[in-house]
């Protein structure tokens, strides 16, 4: 399920920034390249978020909204030789973003379930990293009379 929909994109840039969409030239933006780019673009969210959230998310923040609307707005440009530098920037900043979750420099504000009858809230949030692996082969103790 896409993280934004075609209205989500002409609520906050306006009907005029689906021309990108509009492949025949018609002045009617094409739904389901429109549609198929909101779909890429949470794809490629989704590669970021998986490293500190569980998919699917319960609820999407608004926040990733724009950011949904931004990486598909560029691709549809990139598609409709149309790229321009805004374009460019706020694809690069969403992708600094999502980059900054994946690395967990910063999280995203997912809403919380209402609490069940009697129960506690639900927390989500950023997932715990678990590293393992093998005892060290070269540690200090080891290396000491070398």
């Amino acid at each position: 399920m896409p993280y934004a929909t075609q209205s989500d994109i002409t609520s906050l840039y306006g009907a005029n920034s689906l021309v990108v969409a509009d492949h025949d030239r018609t002045g009617v933006p094409d739904a389901e390249a429109v549609e198929r780019a909101l779909e890429m673009a949470s794809g490629e969210i989704d590669t970021y978020l998986a490293r500190r959230y569980s998919l699917p998310l319960p609820a999407v923040p608004a926040h990733l909204v724009q950011l949904c609307v931004d990486v598909a707005l560029y691709r549809l440009a990139l598609s409709a030789d149309v790229a321009s530098d805004e374009h460019r920037r706020r694809y690069e900043d969403a992708i600094g973003i999502l980059t900054k979750i994946a690395d967990g420099r910063a999280a995203l504000v997912l809403p919380t379930a209402p609490p069940a009858e009697g129960g506690e809230a639900e927390v989500s949030g950023p997932q715990p990293i678990v590293a393992g692996g093998p005892e060290r082969l070269f540690s200090r103790a080891q290396m000491r009379d070398l």
